[in-house]
């Protein structure tokens, strides 16, 4: 057998070199061809750089076949040193797109209420428009429940016109008041308004709007027997069918009245604005709580501040009443945000609630009978009380999520609303007339409207979810 010639050394050299070259110098000097030049891998080469899936499926066919009627393009033809050109078809597996974002929201300052389908927009912008088919909600003279000093009808008014003007709101639209709906949403809870006079006249409306609903008028009572007059302070109305109570808790400031005697021992009223209210233990039970202050603070002793005003041991022979109302304010929303809970309660504070006198004050022979329209020009539509500022600088310190029942500028415009000279039965009255509170039905009837839509619109407290 012949010998087999051997390789010469001068071929076998450049084949092992070369042999060498590809897997281990090639990746030693691709790095350094990168370095060299920053351009050779962009952004944009990168993104179609195959994937990882690429890798493990099997390599692509050399051939191709042509027809009359072309079929899908098979894939391209790689090489071991260069990056694929992008296939025009068909186009490459695509990650699935994000769902388009939701249409943009329109927003209102003053945000507090109602919702459109393009937002949310404040309720107490607005105006009233006459409503002839739907108002009043109750019949006027026909509620046992309003006392005489709001029975404008009863005791005499001849117009009816004041009964008939809705709140509307100029950017969205209010959730049709539905009495038995509001009650569901009451069922086995406890509503609570507190507050002064004006808060008895919010009180006496809800009674009256909710019995509207009530196939048997008799299910609803006062739990005591109580009538109602303002001579007493506290009563709860039971609607049976729902097991919930309706509740007013008199309270003209929110802090504590008390008395002090001097030295012939002689008592003289005082108020201690650093501390709570005596009946606050009351409504720590409520599950809707509804408060008011504001008239009070300007009258008599509360207005001159002249050894009235008590914090801790110290009783100001002078005080400004403006800063004790502020103060007392900060007593409130303390208690509120240590005793309420924001999962199971619902707290409301309504605003000043504005009066009309002319040519005087409530006990210097001011007016306001002969109205019959409300008014839709003045300064007084655009006032704005001191008051309300400090309420609302009170609220915004508080962690408890209070909301603001804010009623003032849909007040201002219902000159006509008052009882004026019709506060008493058996005719006009000839001393005083009433220009602060409101002839019902009337205009705290959307007052309690305004809560309706309020628990309609914004989520309750995560208690109530689990009782429903």
């Amino acid at each position: 057998m012949p010998p087999v010639p051997r390789l010469s050394w001068r071929l076998a050299a450049p084949l092992v070199a070369a042999f060498l070259s590809v897997p281990f110098i090639l990746p030693l000097a691709l790095p350094l061809l990168l370095r060299s030049s920053p351009r050779a891998l962009s952004l944009h080469r990168i993104s179609w750089l195959p994937s990882l899936q690429t890798h493990t499926a099997p390599p692509p066919t050399m051939t191709t076949e042509t027809s009359p009627s072309p079929p899908p393009p098979p894939p391209p033809m790689q090489t071991p040193h260069s990056p694929p050109p992008p296939p025009p078809s068909p186009p490459p597996p695509r990650r699935p797109s994000p769902s388009p974002p939701p249409p943009p929201k329109t927003t209102t300052d003053g945000d507090k209420g109602g919702e459109t389908e393009t937002g949310r927009c404040n309720v107490y912008d607005g105006e009233w428009v006459r409503d002839e088919a739907a108002r009043p909600l109750y019949a006027p003279a026909t509620c046992p429940y309003v006392d005489e000093a709001y029975s404008c009808a009863a005791n005499g008014r001849p117009d009816g016109g004041y009964t008939r003007w809705r709140w509307a709101p100029r950017h969205c639209s209010l959730p049709r008041f539905n009495a038995t709906d509001f009650l569901a949403r009451l069922r086995g809870k406890r509503l609570m308004l507190v507050g002064d006079s004006m808060n008895r006249n919010q009180f006496e409306s809800l009674l009256c709007v909710l019995r509207e609903a009530l196939p048997d008028k008799a299910r609803m009572f006062e739990t005591h027997g109580y009538r109602i007059s303002k001579g007493r302070g506290y009563f709860v109305f039971k609607f049976a069918d729902y097991d919930c109570t309706v509740e007013f808790v008199r309270s003209h400031f929110l802090v504590r009245e008390g008395v002090r005697f001097n030295r012939q021992r002689n008592s003289n009223p005082i108020l201690q604005i650093d501390r709570i209210d005596k009946t606050a233990n009351r409504w720590k039970k409520a599950d809707v709580l509804v408060f008011n202050t504001g008239h009070w603070w300007t009258h008599g002793k509360t207005a001159r501040g002249k050894n009235y005003y008590k914090e801790g041991n110290t009783l100001y022979p002078q005080f400004d009443s403006t800063e004790a109302y502020r103060r007392a304010l900060r007593t409130w929303a303390r208690w509120i945000d240590k005793n309420m809970d924001p999962a199971r309660s619902v707290v409301f504070y309504r605003g000043y609630s504005t009066a009309h006198f002319r040519g005087g004050d409530w006990d210097s022979g001011g007016s306001c009978n002969g109205e019959t329209e409300p008014t839709f020009r003045g300064a007084i539509i655009d006032s704005y009380p001191l008051k309300m500022r400090i309420v609302e600088e009170a609220i915004g310190r508080m962690r408890f999520p209070v909301r603001l029942l804010n009623v003032t500028k849909l007040t201002n415009f219902r000159r006509d609303g008052h009882p004026s000279v019709y506060g008493k039965a058996g005719g006009v009255s000839k001393r005083k007339q009433d220009c602060s509170h409101w002839c019902l039905p009337g205009v705290p009837d959307a007052w309690n409207e305004l809560i309706y839509a309020s628990l309609v619109l914004e989520p309750n407290p995560i208690a109530w979810k689990k009782k429903r």
